[in-house]
């Protein structure tokens, strides 16, 4: 970004001042009605790619802005939203494994926040939880050099006890991982690599955004439906084959996805990147915070429409359309999907590893305790890999991400399941058991994070905090933290 661009940016965000933000919602006389039916026809808006070219130093450098727009969420009917780069979402960032990256965040926002980058493998000072916080009308200059596999990872705000309101307003972006293993699946941004950053909204009749995401049992289910920005929308197709990047970015609501028709398709990868394999398969869940990769085959002259099915569970309620997708009558063609796929080994726990125990309870507190900035609550040798046993003792259903890792599901209520995540569904009354691998970063003072990923419980508290550390230190690390408490 440009001078003159961050310039008309902030004048943006200036112009559009702070009315409206205190709750992020509607006004209480305006009357929230049922959406209308459907017919899916509004373009698909695809995200812009911010993949700039490696200055003479090697680092590729990215500059994001948070500010206050306009958006028309409905057709005509502006409201205040967030954004970053633009007044609703964000960029799709690009970098290759390897490469040095340099951010440069500035928050023109009327309030402090963070930028956490969920998925990436980096140190603490840089990953960019509550304790990074960046006030208002400052910048924030992390940097790292990435080093993961492919994934699909994305970005978002995470101050606490206001995440849920700062992404609900719009504040979310995709960042693509490369390492030039994946050259036999597509990969021409937007047109047969497609991102779907899908959230569920309310809104009144006149276009705001409604709902409080801090009240009830979950914050906000919406019942109408944005895939990357866009109400109502379509997805022209021009190849017999597309590849899917799916990212729930809702708040609390999860995705029972498939197609009315049925039709089967590919999974190719979840959070962590790729499968060893692709898995065929005609539904596919997920909850907040959790991406897949999947190929879709089509045929010319097809119109199918992928939808959300109720799935009987409390944060996956009704039948909702998604998005449609017309093929022409000519369609490029694309190769078969590939037998094997170059995802990472499993993960696999050594003999007397390490067992760690977290229940969650109730919506605000991880065994027994809610967040505390100011406590470590556990410490771990850097390059472990230990067993984490996540417990729902609720009747409700929760998820769990933990920050930097990738883990393998061992299982999750006696089902094993395959790939490297990052955020994993718990229902109501089960344990998910995790392979946990954690990274080389040694830091015995700036925490990571794990916590609910469904928004409204993380801000009310269901979350804790760790430090890796060199083997042998563990016991020599302050249970306290004791750094500077913003981005620096």
């Amino acid at each position: 970004m440009n001078r003159r661009t961050f310039l008309a940016l902030a004048a943006l965000s200036g112009a559009a001042g702070t009315a409206g933000l205190a709750a992020g919602c509607g006004s209480d006389a305006e009357h929230h009605l049922a959406p209308p039916p459907l017919d899916l026809s509004t373009p698909l808006r695809i995200p812009p790619l911010l993949h700039p070219a490696p200055e003479p130093d090697g680092v590729r450098r990215y500059e994001l802005i948070m500010f206050v727009g306009q958006s028309a969420l409905l057709p005509g009917k502006p409201t205040t939203t967030w954004g970053f780069n633009g007044s609703y979402l964000g960029p799709t960032l690009r970098a290759s494994r390897g490469d040095k990256v340099a951010m440069t965040v500035r928050n023109a926002l009327p309030e402090a926040s963070t930028v956490h980058w969920h998925g990436m493998r980096l140190p603490a000072a840089m990953d960019g939880g509550p304790h990074q916080l960046i006030p208002a009308g400052t910048l924030w200059t992390p940097a790292w050099t990435v080093d993961q596999p492919a994934a699909t990872t994305w970005y978002h705000p995470h101050p606490h006890g206001a995440t849920s309101q700062h992404i609900y307003r719009g504040l979310a972006g995709l960042f693509l991982i490369d390492d030039g293993e994946d050259a036999e699946l597509p990969t021409a941004y937007g047109t047969d690599d497609v991102p779907l950053i899908i959230q569920d909204k309310k809104l009144t009749d006149a276009g705001r955004l409604d709902g409080d995401p801090l009240k009830g049992p979950f914050g906000i289910l919406g019942d109408r439906i944005l895939v990357n920005g866009t109400y109502n929308p379509c997805f022209a197709v021009t190849t017999t084959r597309v590849r899917l990047r799916l990212l729930n970015a809702s708040n609390a609501r999860m995705y029972h996805l498939a197609f009315t028709d049925r039709r089967r398709f590919h999974l190719v990868g979840t959070d962590g990147g790729l499968l060893t394999a692709p898995v065929q398969t005609d539904t596919l869940d997920l909850t907040p915070g959790e991406r897949a990769e999947i190929l879709v085959e089509f045929a010319p002259g097809d119109n199918v429409v992928l939808r959300t099915l109720d799935h009987g569970l409390d944060i996956a309620t009704g039948d909702l359309d998604l998005i449609r997708f017309v093929a022409g009558a000519d369609l490029r063609p694309a190769p078969e999907p590939p037998a094997t796929l170059p995802g990472p080994a499993p993960i696999v726990p050594p003999a007397g590893a390490r067992v760690r125990h977290f229940t969650l309870s109730g919506r605000d507190s991880i065994n027994g305790r809610p967040m505390d900035m100011r406590r470590i609550d556990e410490v771990v040798p850097v390059g472990a890999v230990e067993i984490w046993e996540v417990e729902n003792s609720t009747g409700t259903s929760h998820n769990f991400h933990i920050h930097e890792v990738a883990f393998q599901v061992l299982d999750s209520a006696g089902r094993p399941t395959g790939g490297h995540k990052d955020t994993v569904f718990t229902p109501a009354h089960t344990t998910v058991r995790l392979a946990v691998r954690f990274g080389p970063f040694d830091d015995p003072v700036e925490p990571y994070m794990y916590h609910c990923h469904l928004l409204r419980h993380e801000d009310a508290g269901m979350m804790g905090q760790f430090v890796t550390v060199a083997p042998g230190t563990e016991h020599t690390v302050p249970r306290g933290y004791a750094g500077v408490g913003h981005a620096h």
